[in-house]
């Protein structure tokens, strides 16, 4: 019996792993990089060893120091979890032959199936729907191959998945530029460059099956997940089940995902994902590991996936059948990352990280108050997720706890989860996985607030301001500053916010006009919290600040507001023709040099960080006067990079 598993991962899914085998009396090793040191996962397992270095590469990926780890502390067991070592063979078979038990499948079958490649042939074999592919193995002509397939055309990596790797093309003009980009990205998160071209569907869902196999040949399929909502090939909202997969869809995928597994003598957990279009569904690819999404199958299900792994492990066997979809579950996969940035990652610290106390929501999360998220890993903070009754409570539940959620610090994608979840297009089932190049980033990832609600947020900020400082006067504490027998002129406070400037005129003694709200009134205040009456309504707002920051939360949603100093210093201009650096990374490639004329959007810059490739443009027409940088180069956050003139 498997008695203490070292989880070969970190975040959220370390944190997952962990509290299944709390449950089961089975003792736990974290390992952890310098980046991660004082993070959650190392302080929620019973022991926890250092991998020296930041780089994953230098930490989670170095197979010796984990194994050694392992060793070192007594280990019987080790869990992947999901990225970095989950789906390496050489992993699977370090960790077999050092005599330890490897909970997942075996290595031929990641092996096999970590090729997109070599994965389609078998189960074109196995009888297995597959779309149409060409290998890029440096024979024949890549624009030939890319007219027998007919434009468009994915570019894709081989290795791999979450994303990384892919480009779609329209045009031949293109298609060069996308297979050497897709290679790099593919070369750097991978190991393995290896890439081809698929047919490319214009509108399909993705529409994935949960299988699990024992050692005894027995196979179950645990239904769908439907994972369309995605931004760069990346999900960001699952769910279970599909609203588009009647029973006898939901057969007939469940099978041919079944065949798929038994073809590799698949043993543990395992999801076969399909593209589906027009009432047709075809492999896409296999992930031999625990997914992501993983949680809206237990809560349809009532299973604990990561609990069956560990019996599977230890050589249990699984029923005939699996159990029947009880309600509906969705998933938000929370980012710290800029959906107005083209979904740039952003590091930095998060003080306050906490979700309401609702029945039926789960937050699985590898943060907690004062965790950082930095740029050496991937930007997932959290996994929010509703289970009700019916698809349309679900989604309400988990918009609902998002909005009111106290998350204070890095820029989310959480409006933009919001939205999704509250449009029609969502809550009618109609999606598939161009629905955000269909609907306007700008316009769904945009602050919940509006600015006469962002207004307010400033008002209750600055009452609250004034709380604190009553609270700390030396004599009359209790009178209100700014007290009159008489009325007199309203006390003022400035915020800045997502809609501008705010200059709040208030008063706590009576009621006043606040600017696009209408008459108001202070009915209660605190440091921590303020009751306003608009009319005959009442609004709470919860206050929190963190030096001249304020976070001001309610039902309307959040507010991140910065203090305006009564005696501003003078502030430097910005120089608007310098190109900077949106995050720590790697420079990747250089395409313009001094005196070089450009134009507005063009790319100058190719940066590599959070293991994904971003493209830095012109802001405007003009010259280019200074190169800053070059190929290869590591920079930092806000380096200045290319200077462009304005044109004339």
């Amino acid at each position: 019996m498997i008695s203490k598993v070292l989880v070969a991962n970190r975040g959220e899914i370390a944190r997952r792993i962990f509290r299944t085998c709390r449950d089961m009396g089975i003792s736990t090793v974290a390992v952890y990089s310098d980046a991660d040191a004082g993070e959650p996962h190392m302080r929620e397992a019973d022991e926890a060893v250092p991998l020296h270095g930041s780089a994953s590469v230098d930490t989670y990926l170095d197979i010796d120091a984990v194994i050694s780890a392992a060793k070192q502390t007594g280990a019987d067991a080790v869990h992947p979890g999901y990225g970095f070592l989950a789906e390496n063979a050489v992993f699977a078979r370090s960790v077999i032959s050092s005599g330890l038990t490897w909970i997942g499948p075996s290595a031929q079958a990641i092996e096999v199936m970590g090729s997109k490649l070599e994965s389609k042939r078998l189960m074109e074999e196995a009888g297995v729907p597959i779309l149409s592919s060409i290998p890029l193995d440096g024979g024949g002509s890549v624009e030939a191959a890319a007219i027998s397939l007919g434009y468009p055309v994915l570019v894709k990596a081989s290795a791999g998945g979450g994303g990384k790797g892919m480009r779609v093309v329209a045009e031949p003009a293109d298609l060069l530029d996308a297979i050497d980009s897709a290679r790099r990205e593919a070369e750097s998160a991978f190991g393995d460059g290896t890439i081809f071209l698929e047919k490319y569907l214009t509108a399909p869902r993705h529409i994935e099956i949960q299988i699990f196999g024992d050692s005894h040949g027995q196979v179950v399929s645990l239904h769908e997940r439907e994972c369309s909502i995605q931004r760069r090939h990346q999900k960001i909202i699952e769910e279970s089940p599909s609203p588009v997969v009647d029973p006898e869809t939901r057969r007939a995928m469940g099978r041919a995902a079944i065949n798929a597994a038994q073809a590799v003598d698949y043993v543990g957990a395992g999801t076969v994902e399909f593209l589906f279009q027009d009432g047709s569904f075809y492999f896409l690819e296999m992930n031999t590991r625990l997914q992501v999404e993983h949680p809206v199958t237990e809560m349809v299900t009532g299973l604990d996936l990561v609990r069956l792994q560990i019996e599977i492990a230890d050589g249990d066997r699984l029923p005939d059948t699996g159990p029947p979809l009880e309600g509906h579950a969705i998933e938000a996969r929370l980012y710290a990352e800029d959906p107005l940035n083209d979904y740039l990652p952003v590091s930095g610290q998060f003080h306050r990280f906490r979700f309401p106390d609702v029945e039926g929501l789960r937050v699985d999360s590898g943060i907690d108050d004062g965790s950082s998220v930095t740029v050496h890993y991937d930007p997932m903070i959290a996994k929010v997720i509703a289970h009700g009754a019916t698809r349309e409570i679900a989604a309400a539940m988990l918009a609902g706890a998002l909005r009111r959620a106290h998350i204070h610090g890095s820029i989310t994608n959480r409006a933009l989860l919001i939205r999704i979840l509250e449009h029609p297009e969502f809550i009618s089932g109609d999606t598939d996985t161009h629905f955000l190049l269909r609907h306007d980033v700008a316009e769904m990832g945009r602050p919940l607030l509006d600015l006469s609600e962002e207004r307010l947020a400033a008002l209750a900020a600055a009452v609250s301001d004034q709380a604190l400082e009553r609270q700390s006067n030396s004599v009359l504490r209790t009178i209100p500053s700014g007290w009159r027998n008489s009325p007199g002129d309203l006390q003022h406070r400035a915020y800045t916010g997502d809609h501008g400037q705010h200059d709040i005129g208030y008063t706590l003694a009576h009621s006043f006009s606040l600017e696009g709200v209408g008459r108001v009134s202070v009915v209660d205040a605190s440091p921590e919290s303020v009751t306003v009456l608009i009319g005959d309504a009442s609004q709470e707002f919860e206050i929190a600040r963190y030096g001249e920051l304020r976070y001001v939360d309610s039902h309307l949603g959040p507010a991140r507001l910065v203090e305006v100093p009564r005696f501003p210093s003078l502030l430097a201009e910005d120089d608007a023709g310098s190109l900077h650096a949106p995050m720590p990374g790697r420079v990747i490639r250089v395409d313009v040099s001094a005196g070089e004329e450009v134009s507005e959007g063009q790319v100058l810059v190719v940066m590599e960080a959070m293991k994904m490739e971003h493209a830095l443009r012109s802001p405007h027409d003009g010259t280019v006067s200074s190169v800053l940088c070059e190929a290869g180069e590591q920079v930092e956050a806000d380096t200045i990079l290319i200077v462009v003139e304005h044109a004339d």
